[in-house]
């Protein structure tokens, strides 16, 4: 498994990406019950319901739209033919897919919705763009660090030599990135600016550990360098991943 170094660019009003992020359009609730006006879903049909239909026509039916007999329903979306769409509609039923379009909802509603949704749960603007315009916006953002392909980059494999070079040498926070990916903190500013003073050191005692450790590790270093500082000049806190 292999580390990454982030900074938090939430933290600055600088991240081009901040506003989409702190805007939540939809939600995945496990129950819908009460809130379908704003739910979304599927106009589904029931195999048997199908079969009713189209009776003799049935293999035909299956045929021309892709349909396999091991579905145990029918989404009228994925049905081809617009006159079998026409012949199904009327036996249709709403399945709701859990997912509510948040700017559906009134506001008296909107703040208990999305209590009720886990972070892991909720898409906001950011996450509905394409990568294009991901990368295009990573490109140009201040808080790109990782020559302007975002705001994080590798550290390396959680197997990495470093930080027990840097525990050799007193620098513990390098020492410690392991556990810091575990514990899921993020540094300060004080910290960060430690972090600095020990990436100078690891610089000036890394050709100690040999050529291989400097041409391993030097690139690692310039990553966590490049980092430190723009999380100090954007006054953003800095983690590991």
């Amino acid at each position: 498994m292999s580390i990454s170094i982030a900074i938090y660019e939430l933290d600055s009003d600088e991240a081009l990406c901040k506003r989409a992020k702190n805007s939540i359009i939809k939600v995945y609730l496990n129950s819908v019950k009460g809130l379908e006006e704003y739910a979304e879903y599927d106009d589904v049909v029931t195999f048997e319901d199908a079969k009713r239909i189209f009776e003799k026509d049935w293999e035909n039916f299956l045929r021309r739209n892709r349909i396999t007999e091991d579905a145990n329903e029918i989404y009228i979306s994925k049905v081809k033919n617009e006159a079998d769409v026409k012949r199904l509609v009327a036996a249709a039923f709403k399945k709701y897919t859990g997912w509510i379009n948040v700017g559906r909802v009134p506001e008296d509603l909107k703040k208990n919705i999305l209590s009720e949704a886990a972070p892991e749960n909720r898409l906001t603007e950011w996450d509905m763009l394409g990568f294009d315009e991901l990368n295009e916006t990573c490109g140009r953002c201040p808080l790109s660090w990782d020559s302007g392909r975002g705001c994080i980059g590798t550290f390396g494999p959680d197997n990495s030599m470093l930080p027990d070079i840097a525990r050799k040498y007193g620098c513990q926070i390098i020492a410690n990135i392991p556990k810091l990916v575990k514990e899921g903190k993020k540094l300060e500013k004080e910290e960060i600016e430690q972090l600095i003073k020990e990436i100078s050191v690891l610089r000036e005692k890394l050709p100690n550990e040999g050529k291989i450790a400097v041409r391993r590790y030097g690139g690692v270093l310039e990553r966590l360098e490049a980092a430190s500082k723009t999380s100090l000049k954007y006054n953003t806190r800095l983690y590991f991943v």
